[in-house]
């Protein structure tokens, strides 16, 4: 079965390499010898980045086959990529970006949702971050552009997903588009990271939270205190905290959530505030 195999990795490679004519001006021995010398290159490397998800959860590395939307800096759509491209730091480093959301979604007692990513997850497993966290795909629905609709649906959809909220329990008219922010952020596997813009969205809701184990390992509702005791540890590497949601709570949500009753002085559509 191996040799067989070998046979006919063996002669589609020769048969890609090498022109008709020169093949027949060569005896069989030079063919091979110059086919092997090309097979690491022309194979091995060729197939590294299928083995990046060897040995990773099913279910997400399922999820990383989901299109994405490449942005430019200014968040003009310039095309789409696969989860897994957009997260491939080799990608990042040169210059692969793609839309993303995060969502605040804060109960009668002004409280922040918070989630912690499973460990199935491959970007950021275990850490703590907003309500949620993903991304609008290349479907029409999800690329409207008109006051962040397709974000928005995305984010019910995620929000369904992730934490069992119904969408019925978050109506699109009760997202409420913030801003943007631009951040990259490397993960603990040097192989995967971040590069988004990021819409925030704001929800003030009451809701049934019922978690899918594979998204998401545990939740809690935290005051403005809370928050900062979290990030303080996050900091002390007692917990771990996602990239973007430290970056947005350390500039910015202390004062969001003072203007919970009147977001509409907070929205800044115009602007994408570039964080490191």
């Amino acid at each position: 079965m191996l040799q067989s195999c070998i046979r006919k990795v063996t002669q589609q490679l020769v048969q890609s390499t090498f022109k008709p004519s020169y093949l027949k001006s060569c005896n069989r021995l030079t063919v091979l010898e110059q086919t092997w010398h090309k097979i690491p290159t022309a194979y091995t490397l060729r197939n590294m980045a299928d083995d990046v998800t060897s040995g990773l959860d099913d279910t997400q590395v399922k999820l990383l086959a989901e299109e994405c939307l490449l942005v430019d800096d200014n968040d003009k759509v310039i095309g789409s990529a696969s989860k897994k491209e957009c997260h491939l730091m080799t990608n990042i480093e040169k210059g692969m970006l793609h839309r993303a959301f995060s969502v605040f979604l804060f109960n009668s007692n002004n409280e922040l949702l918070l989630q912690q990513r499973a460990d199935a997850k491959i970007t950021f497993p275990g850490y703590w971050a907003n309500t949620c966290c993903s991304h609008p795909l290349n479907v029409p629905s999800e690329t409207e552009e008109e006051d962040a609709m397709g974000v928005k649906r995305a984010a019910q959809r995620k929000l369904k997903h992730e934490l069992g909220i119904e969408p019925e329990q978050v109506p699109l008219e009760d997202f409420h588009y913030i801003t943007r922010v631009h951040y990259q952020a490397p993960c603990d596997n040097p192989v995967w990271g971040e590069h988004e813009i990021d819409y925030v969205l704001f929800l003030k809701k009451d809701v049934t939270v019922k978690p899918e184990p594979n998204e998401v390992q545990n939740y809690v509702y935290y005051n403005p205190q809370q928050v900062k005791e979290l990030l303080q540890r996050a900091k002390s590497n007692t917990e771990k905290v996602s990239p973007w949601f430290a970056l947005i709570a350390e500039n910015m949500l202390d004062g969001w959530w003072e203007k919970l009753k009147n977001l509409d002085t907070i929205k800044n559509h115009d602007r994408v505030t570039r964080l490191k």
